[in-house]
């Protein structure tokens, strides 16, 4: 069996993405699933050999990129993407049997999580302190526990626990999704598809005009950069590391080029090429006519 880490403990959205995974064929055999207790603790037991991949969520619609996630990947030994899914998430309020929203006084909730039900909470619970939680089904085992009255949770998690659901489907913004991502060590990318993703950390040069040149690489192949973000090296003020995803596999010559010219000015580390969930902006032009053109001036033909 394929022994896979997942964000746990179980209950969470991204068990939902791991199984969302399984289901769609990507693993090659029966998986064990092996809870983690935070996205950087799931990808070193990758680092470490204890197992073979691991699922994480790496970005929401409405919060956009998760820092714990971009952060252990952009640290370390070098991991890459593989494989990613989606999810539609709405969450679960839960609470021991016998409780009603009129005797919630604490609310466990995963920040992320909090983030998207806020408007709900001001409404429904305004008089509720809300208090962090390690994930959301780790918001639920609270409550099991006793120290906190409700949760900001998963129906999944809510009936394994044996909890009460207060109010389902709650979310601020209807259509909220997270993306998730399947990591592995470094190997092969997956085949191109013509639907792909190519994600990148870059530690430029802290000079004018870094950034705009490695930004160049892209915009003068006509790649489209699908997402762009800094975090800081946490080493000295003003230092960061870039994270960019462009649309693009790096077998496309021109995604190829791209990545080539970045080495020669930077430390760039590839953090995959995978294909997209969803269609992602327009994929870059084919370059085998200007293969083709090239080879035939190096054999010196006449109408080259």
């Amino acid at each position: 069996m394929l022994r896979i880490a997942y964000f746990g403990p179980t209950g969470t959205f991204t068990e939902m993405a791991l199984a969302q995974l399984e289901s769609a064929g990507v693993f090659d055999g029966e998986v064990e699933r092996v809870a983690a207790a935070s996205q950087s603790a799931a990808l070193d037991l990758v680092r470490r050999g204890d197992v073979v991949g691991a699922v994480v969520p790496i970005e929401s619609s409405v919060e956009g990129s998760i820092r714990p996630t971009m952060d252990a990947l952009a640290l370390g030994d070098r991991l890459q993407i593989m494989a990613e899914t989606e999810l539609e998430v709405a969450f679960t309020i839960v609470g021991r049997p016998g409780t009603t929203l009129d005797d919630v006084r604490t609310v466990r909730a995963y920040p992320v999580a909090t983030a998207q039900v806020q408007g709900w909470l001001d409404r429904y619970l305004p008089n509720a302190r809300v208090e962090p939680a390690s994930s959301n089904a780790g918001a639920a085992e609270d409550v099991a526990a006793g120290v906190a009255d409700a949760a900001v949770s998963t129906a999944l998690a809510g009936e394994r626990l044996g909890l009460a659901a207060l109010a389902s489907g709650v979310a601020d913004y209807e259509g909220a999704r997270t993306r998730f991502v399947l990591v592995t060590k470094p190997g092969p990318a997956p085949a191109r598809t013509g639907n792909d993703r190519t994600s990148v950390v870059l530690h430029l040069d802290n000079v004018p005009g870094s950034l705009v040149r490695a930004m160049m690489e892209f915009a003068t192949r006509g790649i489209d950069l699908s997402r762009i973000e800094s975090r800081p090296t946490r080493k000295e003020f003003g230092t960061y590391l870039f994270h960019l995803d462009c649309v693009g596999h790096i077998d496309d010559g021109l995604v190829a080029e791209a990545l080539k010219a970045l080495h020669r000015f930077s430390d760039v580390r590839f953090l995959g090429s995978w294909p997209s969930a969803v269609p992602d902006g327009g994929a870059p032009m084919s370059d085998a006519d200007a293969v083709v053109w090239l080879e035939r001036l190096r054999r010196g033909e006449e109408n080259a």
